[in-house]
């Protein structure tokens, strides 16, 4: 499922998911369609770690066509908007 290099150096690392994905992800191993819950987990950080390096390419992108980096004023404005809920929830209180 997951085009894993062979030999790339691997850590072992604790997460905590909801049970509901656990069962999730067992019975997507069960099914035949992931190789191992590691193995899924570790397909879904190569995909999300693309992701992110696809937002900054576009983000990147844009800024060059509307007049380069933001401000600090701007970049504090995004994070208001687009930061984590913990982090907004704080600045309102």
């Amino acid at each position: 499922m997951c085009g894993m290099v062979i030999g790339m150096a691997t850590v072992k690392v604790t997460i905590t998911l909801e049970e509901e994905q656990v069962e999730e992800i067992r019975s997507l191993v069960e099914a035949g369609k992931a190789d191992s819950v590691s193995g899924f987990v570790q397909h879904a950080v190569e995909v999300s770690l693309g992701d992110v390096a696809g937002w900054k390419q576009m983000l990147d992108a844009a800024l060059d066509r509307t007049g380069g980096p933001m401000t600090p004023v701007e970049r504090a404005w995004v994070e208001g908007v687009l930061g984590p809920a913990k982090a907004r929830a704080r600045r309102r209180a």
